[in-house]
């Protein structure tokens, strides 16, 4: 039998969802569980992994702090991918949502956000208090998160929600709202005005590339993972992340590539 109680209340744990004997693997197969499916967020946490050692290799070279937040912030993207391919391919657990809501749902659009101020910030200071308020924002939502009752019931599903999991009114679902809506908009609006301040400067065309391309590229998690949870559909969930992610990898690419010398670039604008 499923646990009676509604709610689980406690530390994350490891332990998963089960039923008796060999109703589990019925139970699984009926509400969309499976390798086949599992397949889609394993190739995304593949793909984040891939381009956060980049980056992280990178920063190691050069220590630019922006280098080194989107390093944490793809590394956050492949854990909570990788949480997914468990839930999916075998049943969720407390433990395996957790991390998923964590670090995919509320932590990583703050730190690609700081990790912009860092790259557009003329005062390294803001950079810095933001990033001391990221720290302390991270320990409180882990907090949360980690600690918040779950719903049983909820977690039987291919894609569980938030709201579902969690509750509707509970800080842990509502404390990705409150982090990670304002960080995106944050994120978008220092992209557009950074465009905006480099249109008439050709040597920098690829950081107006780049930053466009991270902007989209959050925009494809954003729409695919909230269409894909919605609806549950989980091929276009995790394919949507790693299009996503290669998107902005593309995009820390080009806004790191050293620029042109002003004559070169307006050279290859008029040619």
């Amino acid at each position: 039998m499923v646990r009676a109680h509604p709610f689980v209340r406690g530390r994350a744990t490891g332990s998963r969802i089960v039923t008796a004997g060999g109703l589990r693997a019925g139970l699984v197969a009926s509400i969309g569980h499976g390798w086949f499916l599992a397949v889609f967020p394993l190739f995304a946490a593949v793909v984040a992994t891939v381009f956060s050692l980049q980056l992280l290799r990178r920063f190691a070279a050069r220590l630019r702090p922006f280098e080194g937040l989107w390093a944490v912030a793809l590394a956050m993207f492949a854990i909570a991918s990788f949480a997914m391919f468990l839930g999916v391919a075998a049943g969720w657990g407390p433990l395996e949502f957790r991390v998923y809501w964590l670090l995919g749902a509320v932590l990583n659009v703050p730190f690609l956000f700081v990790g912009e101020l860092y790259l557009l910030s003329r005062r390294r200071a803001v950079a810095d208090w933001a990033l001391a308020a990221l720290i302390v924002g991270t320990a409180f939502a882990a907090w949360k998160v980690l600690t918040a009752p779950v719903s049983t019931a909820a977690l039987q599903k291919a894609l569980p929600l938030g709201k579902d999991v969690f509750g509707d009114q509970s800080a842990a679902y509502r404390i990705a709202q409150i982090y990670a809506f304002p960080a995106y908009f944050l994120l978008l609006g220092g992209i557009v005005w950074s465009a905006w301040q480099m249109r008439d400067r050709p040597e920098l065309r690829s950081r107006t590339v780049g930053t466009l391309s991270i902007a989209i590229g959050a925009t494809i998690v954003a729409i695919g993972s909230g269409i894909g949870a919605g609806f549950d559909i989980v091929p276009l969930f995790s394919v949507s992340l790693a299009a996503g992610v290669a998107v902005m990898y593309a995009g820390f690419r080009a806004v790191t590539r050293p620029s042109a010398p002003p004559r070169e670039a307006a050279a290859s604008a008029a040619g």
